[in-house]
This record gives structure tokens, sequence and C-alpha cells, in this order.
């Protein structure tokens, strides 16, 4: 394996000729002992806080872990790998050992791009990186083109979602090792699937973050978090522990892209380049292919995503969470937390969402005390941004993980489906949803003592404001995250695929992201601003079209009533569905959508 697939990081264990540097940064400490299984070793202190050794006294495999003066032992944040837990020492990691299989792999481009996000721990029976490649050839004939990891990150405990990692750089070992990973990375690349990672910068996990007993000034003591202590990104070894993560994962692993999460919480007012633009920067200055970066942010920004001449210069795309908060209350009739911001002129906020990309551009949020939330994004092409009717969040963050098909008519989700895969923002899936499956995905963890007992407790509360809830013995059904039945409940059910429930959904799913390989996906490659045309949009009834990249103008009409509305918009018809199943003529019948094109 060449070296372009090992990167070189500031902090951790890196191998040299018969041997290893591990560097660690402890400016709160004027000593330390690195502890391996051949003995302790003192590290020599050098300028910055910094602590180094290089030493054979570990080999490849080996344990390894940091002495502090005090005598607590820690782990390696900047491990590549753990022998065990959080709290247990780290192993040295030959990241170049793994062999690729699939040297020619040059990604695809982003207009290409359908997204099935999935959690590796129930994705599959077996919850690993190995069993979850089993199922690849099932993604592939589906139509999809990538898969989304949810945060892969060691954490506290065996199960979680990840988005409470603790070890930046380490895979989680309940998955799999490193080349496990690189292992299911490389059969997707064999199969022409990208393979994205979410990570997770925001925050660590509340259980074996060791960092502020010798590096406080790792954390901002003058802000906070939803999830704890605020990062100082400013302070430059900080800095460089974060720049340095999503370059080790892209190089490292052969990714072709990142989700960053929660990227409103990622506050960098100290730096005169701010992390994520510098992030963003160095991933487009160091790599030749295609990566792919797309960001989660509540605040509608597009700041971080500019384009020139058609192609990103930081990120690629942001999530329209708006798109989901609105069909979400037009298909369940939710209307409390932040679905409140879209209950009203319901129809009016969808064409919008599906002609411009955000539904809020600067008009006062009801959810956020009436100040105005986000910024136009007209002059984004559509493109940028990935919606989806439903993900991790968005059913996990249900008090029991209710899916979207336990909530809506079957009728009203098929139109969704069609709504979600034929038009030209990118469309996500959540694991499952192709055979319509009904398990619940919950919040899982698996912390234990009083940090258990927080954690369950605070779930539960996070409900008392919903009607539902209001009582507290309410409250007590909802499932405990630490409860082990809870995780195994959310695992997906391959079984069900073929049943004739699963056999239906399947055959739609697949039929409709056929249309969109062979005749949407090909024309989005240059896309412009201010592609979206609202036509009609009245109650239950919304058409849109699209100028594409190649001048060819796409045609979408939903109707979502029960009566029949006449003749759907004009072109050659590419694909609809009307009254629960697919149809092959350009009508728009109860609970439709037609889907057309003319081209340029």
């Amino acid at each position: 394996m060449s070296q372009a697939h090992i990167f070189q990081t500031t902090w951790g264990a890196t191998l040299t000729d018969g041997g290893a540097r591990f560097r660690l940064w402890a400016p709160d400490d004027d000593r330390l002992i690195l502890r391996a299984d051949a003995g302790d070793f003192e590290m020599e202190r050098q300028d910055g806080g910094w602590f180094e050794l290089v030493t054979d006294a570990v080999p490849v495999g080996g344990a390894y872990a940091f002495v502090l003066p005090d005598g607590s032992v820690v782990p390696d944040p900047a491990a590549r790998a753990q022998m065990g837990d959080v709290h247990g020492p780290s192993k040295l990691v030959d990241p170049g050992a793994y062999t690729w299989r699939n040297t020619s792999w040059q990604g695809r481009p982003w207009e290409e791009t359908v997204i099935y996000e999935m959690h590796i721990g129930t994705f599959t029976p077996g919850g690993t990186f190995r069993s979850a490649i089993e199922k690849l050839p099932h993604l592939a004939d589906l139509g999809v083109t990538a898969v989304e990891v949810l945060p892969v990150a060691q954490f506290g405990g065996a199960r979680g979602w990840g988005y409470d990692g603790v070890l930046l750089y380490a895979p989680h070992n309940t998955y799999g090792t490193p080349d496990d990973f690189k292992a299911f990375v490389d059969a997707a690349h064999d199969l022409g699937l990208m393979v994205f990672l979410d990570v997770v910068y925001n925050h660590f996990g509340p259980d074996g973050n060791y960092l502020g007993k010798y590096a406080s000034k790792f954390f901002d003591p003058e802000r906070h978090t939803p999830w704890g202590a605020a990062i100082a990104y400013g302070e430059g070894a900080v800095r460089d522990f974060f720049l340095e993560n999503p370059l080790t994962w892209l190089t490292e692993y052969n990714l072709d892209g990142l989700r960053f999460d929660a990227i409103d919480h990622v506050r960098d007012d100290t730096s005169d380049e701010p992390l994520l633009m510098a992030m963003a920067r160095r991933v487009r200055e160091t790599f030749d292919r295609p990566v792919h970066l797309h960001t989660e942010d509540e605040r509608n920004i597009i700041a971080l995503h500019p384009y020139e001449n058609g192609k990103p210069q930081r990120f690629t795309a942001e999530w329209n969470d708006d798109y989901h908060n609105v069909i979400h209350p037009i298909a369940t009739g939710d209307n409390e937390g932040y679905y409140i911001d879209f209950v009203e002129d319901h129809w009016k906020k969808l064409a919008r969402a599906l002609a411009e990309g955000f539904i809020f551009q600067g008009e006062p949020s009801r959810m956020h005390g009436n100040e105005p939330r986000g910024v136009p994004s007209t002059g984004q092409p559509l493109t940028a941004f990935v919606i989806f009717n439903q993900n991790h969040d968005q059913v996990g963050n249900r008090a029991f993980g209710e899916r979207l098909i336990d909530m809506a008519e079957h009728d009203v989700v098929l139109v969704l489906t069609a709504t979600l895969l034929l038009g030209p923002q990118i469309p996500l899936l959540w694991m499952g949803e192709e055979w319509g499956e009904t398990n619940p995905f919950c919040f899982f963890c698996d912390f234990h003592g009083e940090l258990a007992d927080a954690v369950r407790k605070g779930r539960r509360n996070e409900f008392s404001k919903f009607d539902a809830f209001i009582d507290p013995d309410t409250r007590n059904d909802i499932p405990d995250p630490n409860a082990k039945s809870t995780f195994d409940a959310s695992r997906i059910d391959w079984g069900k695929l073929a049943t004739p429930h699963g056999e239906g959904w399947h055959s739609i799913y697949k039929h409709l992201l056929g249309v969109r390989a062979a005749e949407i996906a090909p024309r989005l490659a240059g896309i412009g601003p201010n592609a979206g045309k609202i036509v009609q949009a009245e109650d239950g009834v919304i058409e849109v079209n699209w100028r594409l990249g190649d001048g060819s103008t796409l045609a979408m009409a939903i109707n979502l009533t029960a009566d029949d509305k006449g003749a759907g918009p004009d072109g050659r018809l590419l694909a609809a569905v009307a009254r629960g199943s697919l149809s092959d003529n350009n009508h728009l019948a109860a609970h439709s959508c037609v889907v057309t094109l003319v081209n340029g």
C-alpha cells in the first residue's frame, strides 16, 4: 500500500523505522509517562506543552497509555484503535497494513449522489463492518450511490448512535477493527458505491473524555453546548487535533466524503480563518479526486458553501431540515416542537422548499423566538441541498422512534417518496425505508450508574412539553436508552424485504431510482442558481419546475387531495405514482405525483 494512504498527524502515535513516535499535548503537567507492556518510559517535555517519545517498546498491535503525575492512566485521544473500551489502553496500529483491493476507484460526481444513511450496529444482526459488507449488493441494486455511516469514532459503552464519541480517530471496536472498516469501504467501491462518514466536532461524549485532566485549555469555560463543555478551537494544538481528523479519515480509509454534524455549535470566532473553512480548504487542497463535504446547520446559512462556475469551493451541500419539517405536518398532522414553524401555509412552504432550497430565508421563526432565521438560498444550485423524508434524527428523536410509514397513510407516503427521489436536490434514505420498515429506531446508549440515571431522566423529560407526555407516568413508558432491549428493537428486519409489503415498496424505490439515474442525474451537472420556479401552490396541489444543467426543464406536480385534478404538466412522462402504486399516465389523480421532462 502506498504512503498516500497514511496521514502524519501532530497528535498520537506514528510509526517510525523500527518503532513509533508518541505525542500528547498535556500543558497542565510537567511530567508524563508512556506505559507499555514492556514497562514505563519517561516522555520528553517540549515547547508548548507537548510531550514526545520515540521508542521500539510498543510493537504494532501492542497496548500503550499515558500516566499522569497523579497516577491516572489515560488513553491516547488520537489513537487509531483501542485494546478495549474508552477507559483502557490504546492499540498501536499500522495505518498502511491494509492492502487495498480496489486501487482504481476515483469516486463519483456529486450530482449522481443518492445517500443511504445507516447505523452499523443496527443495520445487520451482526452489527459489524464485516456483516454490513454482505448487504451492500442490495444497496447497489436498489440504485443507491452512496452509503453514509453514522459516527463510528469510539464512544463509551458498547451501544450508541455514535454522536458521543471521545476518541475521534478510532473506529469503535464493537463494529470491528480499522482494517474491517477499510474492507467495508473497499467492498462498497467494488460495487460503485461511495462511502461517507458522519463526523462530530461540536463536543465530546460524557464517558471516556480525559482531555480535561491534562489539557484544560482544550475547552472554553466561557461557552457551553447542549451536550457539555465547548471546545477552544482557537488554541493551536486543539486546532491541529480537529484540522487533521477529517484528513485522516479521508486518507487512511479512502472515504468519498464526510457529513459534519451540528456545525452551528462549532464556533471559532478568534481565528483568522474559522476552523470549518480551514478544514474544507485543506481537504480541497489535498485531494484531486471527488470528495464531498456536507453539513448539518439549523441556521440556514450558505456562507460555508460558496460555488464558482458550478463547483463547490469549500463545503458541497447542506442538510435541508426545512424540507422534512414541512412534509411531516402535511403527512402526519404533527404541530408541536419545531413543526410549529411549518404548519401554516404549508403548501406554499413545501413548494418553496422544492423550488428554492430553504423555506426560512430570513423570515421570523416562532421556534427561535420570532427572530429572523436563514438567508436567501436561491443563488445556490439545488444540488447543494440534501433532503429526506426521514433520517436517524427525525425518527430517533421521537419518543418511541416511529417511522413515517407508521404515522401517515400509505398513499401519502408514496407521493412523498416520489417527490423525494425525483427532484434535483440530493435525496437521502434512512435504512430500511426501501422495504417499508416499521421497526422503530430509538435513542439508545450504554451508560452506567449516575450517568445512566441522568441520561434516562433527561431523555424522558425532553418530552414533558408535548401534550402526550405532560403526565410523568406517561413519560415513564418511553424506552430506557440504556436498556439493551431498546437497542435490539431498533435493528432493521431484513426478513421483511421478502414479504409482499416489502417487495412492493422495494420495487417502487428501485423503479424511481432507476428513473433518477437514467433521466435526472445526468442533467444535474451545471444546474445554475434560481433554477426552480413555483407554478402552483394551493391546498393539496403543488407544481414546480426546474431548469436543469443541460437546458431541459423538469416539472413535478403533486396532488395530495382525494380529488382528481386533471392533466399533469407538459412534457415527456418520466414517472408517476397515483392511488398507492406506480402509474403510467400524466394525470393528477387523487394522491399522485407526476414528473415530466421537456428537453432543452
